[in-house]
């Protein structure tokens, strides 16, 4: 029996739902709805409830296709992105992706295939609102009505109006989106205009309060009806019964669950895994080598690392432990620890990973002060790709440095330690806990999130390029002290070459550029940053570097050239 992996004790919504649907007086209807409401705890967790309504546009020859493809689609769609990116990355890129299909499709068959599309997301205390088109979203709090989305038509005058924004219209969409809190009691309706063209707000407000929501649905598609609606109607209303417990009881109950592991020791049987011997003991984990039985050869020996004891009554070290975890069950990378996933249903807190067999950065550059620069390219582009592998997830490890960067013995250069990992996802999720306003190391951090940024890929590329100064520069850092450049504001960059004058001016420039102070004249991508360690770019020899240290070949021809004017005149005065 396989175990999940641990992940942050998190809790959904419990709602009440219901939907209702009717072609009305036409003899098809080309709306569609579906609400889902997933039974895999993690999948609730942390993909959320999705509602979807959609309303093949009448002009359309496929409309009730494409109206059926964009609600069965985007639920099947979005619960396979992953649980890392946040729900607008997630969302928007699905509909995007629906679009585009509905795009290609009308144009291979001759035929329009477009819908509207209205969509909701909920998730921990919130509820995530997507847009297109004309049907709408309602909240209904406290007796108020008020609509949440606008409608995407073109006025002509008061007869007339075209719809302006439909999915699979053209090539590219334009997406709405927003978010808000939810209160308990509130309720989410949403509806195709063959509703709410028929009935005014007052109306809708007075039968979506009253009844189980599925019966609200009913009454108000009947009411439309008979209100002379001409088109398809189609209702959703979905309740918040309750929000995620914001006491944290619960939450701290589910996040101990697990005991602590007893102290291992060598030859040890623990949880199935035969104990080696210990690798690392500090005051706030242990970490031992073992070997698993049940493994096949190439997956022997493995790391378990235990939470120490002296944190057991401390709920933020326990969930940044899981939450390490989480982070590296979902990252797949040759430039990655791998956090494997157990064999056995655990009995302890504890998790397994790969085994590394090499040593850390900051020790590489104890045997190396003086690193051949093609050496440290080298090591700059697999942390890069290792990078990549965060940030195509949304994630951010904000705590790249020396220490978490390991090059193994066949000189594989891996990323680890993911407690500081941002992830976006997760950031969505309501939590009890009090989290670090900043995580990472002072002398890595980037300066933006002191200020309250969110983290950004960027955050990376700051902390990599003062790992790349202090391994070309001999330990140094390029500000000194953060704390006091950020006490002072002022962010004054030292050269690499005032410590190695080996590196070149446009190297040296580069890296100048990934630590910037300000994100926004950072290298917008990792490839371009890679290109200029790698490559004179000229652009980059345009510094406030003496002449002498950029082009000395130069410097020295104009200075003859200056030497050389300077005593023929003086040699003609003095013949005079």
């Amino acid at each position: 029996m396989s175990s999940e992996p641990l992940g942050t004790p998190v809790e959904a919504p419990r709602i009440l739902a219901g939907q209702a649907s009717s072609a009305g007086i036409k003899p098809h209807n080309e709306d569609n709805c579906g609400i889902h409401i997933p039974r895999n705890r993690s999948e609730l967790a942390h993909k959320g409830i999705v509602a979807v309504i959609a309303d093949g546009v009448g002009s359309s020859e496929a409309g009730r296709e494409a109206a059926e493809y964009c609600v069965l689609g985007f639920i099947a769609d979005y619960y396979s992105t992953p649980e890392s990116w946040s729900v607008k990355t997630s969302g928007q890129r699905v509909i995007r992706a629906i679009n585009a299909w509905l795009y290609s499709q009308a144009q291979r068959r001759g035929m329009g295939m477009a819908s509207t599309m209205a969509v909701v997301i909920l998730k921990s205390a919130s509820a995530h609102l997507f847009h297109v088109g004309d049907s709408r979203i309602w909240l209904l709090r406290h007796g108020e009505l008020h609509q949440l989305t606008q409608d995407h038509r073109l006025i002509v005058d008061r007869h007339k109006s075209f719809l302006a924004r439909a999915i699979g219209g053209e090539h590219e969409v334009h997406v709405d989106y927003d978010r808000i809190m939810l209160e308990e009691g509130d309720r989410l309706m949403l509806t195709t205009d063959g509703v709410h063209d028929w009935l005014d707000a007052g109306q809708l407000a007075s039968m979506a309060g009253n009844n189980h929501p599925e019966e609200a649905a009913q009454n108000i598609i009947e009411a439309a009806r008979r209100a002379g609606s001409d088109d398809n109607l189609t209702c959703q209303i979905i309740e918040m019964v309750a929000l995620p417990d914001m006491s944290g009881e619960e939450f701290f109950r589910r996040l101990t669950e697990l005991p602590f592991p007893p102290p291992l020791s060598a030859g040890m049987n623990f949880d199935g895994y035969r104990i080696i011997r210990e690798l690392h003991a500090s005051p706030t984990v242990q970490v031992y080598l073992a070997e698993d039985p049940e493994a096949p050869v190439d997956n022997n020996p493995v790391v378990l690392k235990t939470p120490s004891v002296h944190f057991e009554d401390d709920p933020a070290y326990i969930d940044r432990f899981v939450h390490e975890e989480w982070v590296g069950q979902r990252l797949d990378h040759p430039n990655v620890f791998k956090v494997l996933k157990p064999r056995r249903k655990r009995r302890f807190l504890y998790y397994v990973a790969e085994y590394l067999d090499g040593q850390s950065l900051a020790q590489w550059m104890l045997d190396h002060p003086r690193p051949e620069l093609s050496e440290v390219r080298r090591i700059a582009h697999q942390i890069i790709a290792g990078l990549r592998a965060f940030h195509r997830r949304e994630m951010v490890h904000q705590d790249i440095k020396p220490e978490n960067i390991m090059i193994d013995r066949h000189q594989q250069v891996k990323i680890i330690d993911f407690g500081s990992t941002f992830v976006a996802g997760l950031d969505e999720i309501h939590s009890p806990l009090a989290r670090p306003d900043v995580e990472g190391t002072a002398n890595y951090i980037a300066p933006e999130l002191f200020d309250g940024f969110l983290p950004s890929p960027k955050c990376d590329m700051y902390s990599l390029g003062v790992t790349l100064y202090e391994m070309l520069s001999g330990g140094h850092f390029p500000y000194g002290s953060v704390d006091r450049a950020r006490r002072h504001r002022r962010y004054d960059y030292t050269p690499i070459r005032h410590y190695n004058r080996d590196v070149p001016i446009w190297m040296d420039e580069a890296i100048r550029r990934a630590v910037h102070p300000d994100p926004d004249r950072r290298y917008g991508t990792f490839s371009e940053f890679e290109t200029d360690l790698n490559h004179p770019n000229p652009s980059l020899m345009k510094s406030t570097s003496p002449l002498l240290e950029r082009d000395p070949v130069t410097f020295w021809r104009g200075l003859a050239i200056i030497l050389f004017a300077v005593n023929l005149t003086l040699l003609l005065l003095l013949s005079r």
